[in-house]
């Protein structure tokens, strides 16, 4: 067996899950913690012959790390190590050490929160930060607390990434253990700057075929996903040419075993490996043979928007961490190169570390499983706590699907408990269980094994009938499709396998094509979609948000679709239809009866400027009919008035500049109360307070309004004084007047838009006043602006006395230059104030 750097560390980590139940291995990537970890314990007292599970965040991953291991014990998979995946499973009677994926996991824990017989969980590659490790972690630290006493469950988390301490303040201060692990040299060769907008695909060919000329040994070459993996592929074979001592290998998650073993296995003799992949070669597998990096810097990552309830993709920069570790993989076997695409600028400009999926994450299928296990996010640990915005957006939509009782207890109802159950996004869970209902069962599991996987017919419409077609036979997948299309077809058989209920409301004529737009509708609600203009490419859908075609398409001749696929990618403005099938909006009268809503609606026509009433069929934003609602109560009407005012605002009402200056006089002394500590009697007429009030001041005064131009009717500044109780009318004209008496004997308009309040007065009207002038009992100095003749602002002040002593020279030498015939005293304070150019004689 070959020395591996993780050796060094072991006999110190078998010394700490001896003494401890938690331990945190810190090991960069190559370090041989997968392959060499589950073995070294095995055999460890505290296991007492009960068995290791291993969490791997990939299919891809967690076949080869099994296969990996079983090599090691020179043994088949499915003898001491075996495997558990999606569609796929290799364990037998012996099994003590199960690799398995993260799905796999969270199911095993809510059939079996003690995870009786197994020792010793072990979460590798943990700083992927997956949604469904951060679950299962969750789940798994919250059953071991209840149900483990005797023989307490052992966790080992294994990173990659330096945040071992925050991995074990989460486990209650567990030791952390570090692998330096073994790296050759690598050496960086940067790129110029990345423009925004611009296409990596031709940088990436030059770069491949530069390293092929300089460097020896196999390529790994970084890209963001399958597209550009496609493109990438077939520009390289043209160039390429005929040379049969370059093997081009894209390695992806949806793959065929076969095709995946190949970019992984070293290459044939005599020839070089060139692995186009995603970020799946980033920590989780080993590729043999390479020796060169090409790094694009680019990941396509999920992002949910709570506000749209949809998952879009973005194409985004890596992390710095990344960075490092995908430049790691050329320095496994022997010194190597990595060939960044940007400039070591831009690398210093990288965030440090990738965000955790929970924090952008659609969280459907974690509150479902919440609700499953009977907690609140705030009753388990997190590394990081699930956003509340994206959890409510959660608990709604699985409202809307009957899997919670409405309410603030989300109580999960038998159909929710029959969701969580089957391993499927809660959507094409309620999908499947009322297609089921239905006597849909077969083309249900269809239609959820085309969801559950990426489009098996690209570039071919957006209709869903022809991936229909597809798996039924009726067509052939072009070549290299047929791989997608038997994966679905496996989970198609595996769907099936799960339902075994009987229909409780089967329909009457199974077979027509209109109940795939049921189905559709069934697990996206929120994207019944209602086109805006006949034949056009517009559609707007239920949740209130607008979706096109990006091309022409047949269903455009369909008023009405559900889109299964839709989102913005990089470069695109509106959200695109990528798959979808046409809707019979009748059905709304049948089996999807459950998502219209009736509602009355009293509002204001903006076209005609009068109130209308009428009863909407609602689906969602989308009206299915209205008609007229007759003989209305004055209540109601009123009501209308009111929501009208609150959303057009109070401008809707017939304010002046006087109106606006008696609420901020009412304002500033009631701010002045307030700010001293004392209870203000002066009410809040602020426009905030004024509209969450309509119905104590407002309301009494509508009764003849029946047009939108009947608001500048109202007397508003008569009912807006009325809303001041005796004596404060009179008092409000004491302590802030809206005028002052400067020594002039001229009478100066306050402005009370801005605090302090503002007297803008002629500098000559002031002589003889040696302060300030005070309002409000004196507790508020006003903001002097001192005015020339020509009623130009020379200074601004709040500190007359000091103007006078100080600045007043100075500007009396300015304004006696401009103004000769105006009278400018020496002494101000026994000047006489003059309203005129000089004092009467």
């Amino acid at each position: 067996m070959i020395s591996l750097p993780i050796d060094a560390v072991l006999p110190a980590l078998r010394q700490a899950l001896a003494e401890r139940h938690e331990t945190v291995l810190e090991a960069p990537p190559g370090a041989g913690k997968t392959t060499r970890v589950p073995l070294a314990l095995l055999d460890e007292p505290w296991l007492a012959g009960q068995s290791i599970l291993m969490l791997e965040p990939r299919r891809l991953a967690a076949r080869a790390a099994a296969e990996r291991l079983a090599s090691e014990l020179g043994e088949k998979v499915g003898e001491t190590v075996g495997y558990r995946i999606r569609l796929e499973s290799k364990v037998g009677p012996a099994t003590r050490i199960e690799v398995v994926t993260e799905g796999i996991l969270t199911r095993r824990l809510q059939e079996d929160p003690a995870l009786e017989g197994v020792g010793l969980l072990i979460f590798d590659e943990f700083h992927e930060r997956s949604l469904d490790a951060d679950l299962a972690l969750a789940l798994t630290l919250n059953g071991r607390e209840l149900f483990r006493d005797q023989q307490p469950l052992k966790v080992l988390l294994m990173s990659a990434t330096l945040e071992g301490e925050r991995l074990s303040s989460l486990l209650d201060d567990a030791p952390v253990i570090s692998s330096e692990g073994r790296m050759y040299p690598v050496t960086q060769r940067w790129g110029r700057p990345f423009q925004i907008g611009e296409y990596i695909e031709p940088r990436v060919i030059d770069c491949v075929l530069q390293a092929l000329d300089e460097e020896p040994g196999s390529l790994l070459v970084f890209l963001p996903g399958q597209a550009e993996i496609r493109r990438v592929h077939q520009q390289l074979l043209e160039s390429l040419g005929e040379r049969s001592d370059i093997l081009l290998c894209p390695l992806h998650g949806e793959l065929d075993l076969s095709a995946q073993r190949a970019a992984i296995e070293p290459a044939p003799p005599g020839t070089r490996k060139v692995v186009l992949a995603t970020n799946i070669a980033e920590t989780s597998l080993t590729i043999d043979g390479v020796r060169v990096v090409i790094d694009a810097g680019l990941a396509r990552v999920p992002r949910f928007d709570p506000g749209s309830g949809m998952t879009r993709l973005d194409t985004q920069r890596i992390s710095r961490a990344s960075a490092t570790q995908r430049a790691g993989r050329a320095g496994r076997l022997e010194p190597g190169v990595c060939y960044r695409l940007w400039s070591e600028a831009q690398h210093e400009q990288l965030a440090a570390y990738g965000s955790a999926e929970i924090l952008q994450a659609d969280l459907a299928g974690l509150a479902l499983q919440l609700a499953r296990w009977g907690v609140t996010p705030m009753q388990l640990r997190w590394l990081d706590v699930p956003p509340a915005a994206a959890y409510a957006q959660a608990l709604d939509l699985l409202t809307r699907l009957g899997a919670l009782t409405p309410g603030a207890h989300n109580t999960l109802t038998a159909h929710g408990q029959a969701m969580a159950e089957l391993p499927a996004h809660p959507r094409i869970a309620h999908l499947l269980l009322r297609g089921q209902d239905l006597g849909l069962a077969n083309m249900a599991c269809d239609v959820a094994a085309l969801l559950g996987e990426r489009d098996i017919l690209r570039g071919a419409g957006a209709d869903l009938h022809s991936r229909l077609a597809l798996l039924s036979g009726e067509s052939r997948a072009a070549r290299g499709g047929q791989g997608g299309v038997q994966r679905a077809r496996q989970l198609a058989r595996q769907y099936r396998g799960y339902l075994r209920g009987k229909a409780t409301a089967a329909v009457a004529d199974p077979d027509h094509p209109r109940w795939l737009g049921a189905l559709l509708a069934l697990a996206y609600p929120d994207r019944v979609a209602q086109q805006r203009g006949a034949g056009g490419a517009q559609y707007r859908l239920a949740n209130g948000r607008a979706a096109q075609f990006g091309d022409v398409d047949a269903l455009m001749k369909e008023p009405w679709l559900v889109v299964a696929d839709l989102g913005s990618r990089q470069g695109q403005r509106e959200e695109r239809i990528y798959l979808a099938a046409e809707f019979d909006p009748t059905l709304f009268d049948g089996v999807l009866a459950e998502q219209v809503s009736t509602l009355d609606l009293l509002d204001w026509d903006e076209r005609e400027g009068v109130l209308r009433a009428e009863r909407q069929r609602k689906v969602g934003e989308l009206v299915l009919s209205s008609e007229p609602l007759t003989g209305l109560d004055e209540s109601a009407r009123t009501r209308a008035l009111l929501n009208l005012v609150r959303r057009k605002g109070l401008e809707l009402l017939p304010w002046t500049p006087e109106l606006r200056q008696w609420q901020a006089r009412v304002t500033l002394l009631r701010q002045l109360d307030l700010s001293a500590g004392q209870h203000s009697e002066w009410p809040d007429v602020s426009d905030t307070a004024l509209l969450a009030s309509l119905e104590d001041w407002l309301q009494p005064y509508l009764g003849k309004v029946t047009r939108l131009s009947h608001f500048a009717q109202l007397d508003l500044s008569s009912i807006l004084r009325n809303h001041l109780p005796w004596p404060l009318p009179q008092r409000l004209d004491e302590w802030a007047p809206a005028h002052l008496l400067v020594p002039s004997g001229s009478s100066i308009r306050l402005d009370y838009s801005e605090q302090p309040p503002i007297l803008a007065v002629r500098l000559q009207e002031l002589f003889g006043l040696a302060q300030t002038p005070r309002i409000a009992g004196g507790r508020q100095e006003v903001k002097l602006h001192l005015l020339s003749p020509a009623r130009r602002p020379v200074q601004v002040t709040q500190d007359l006395a000091n103007f006078w002593r100080t600045t007043y020279a100075e500007v009396k030498k300015d304004l006696k230059g401009r103004y000769p015939k105006h009278y400018w005293p020496d002494d101000p304070l026994v000047a006489e104030a003059t309203a005129r150019a000089k004092p009467r004689k």
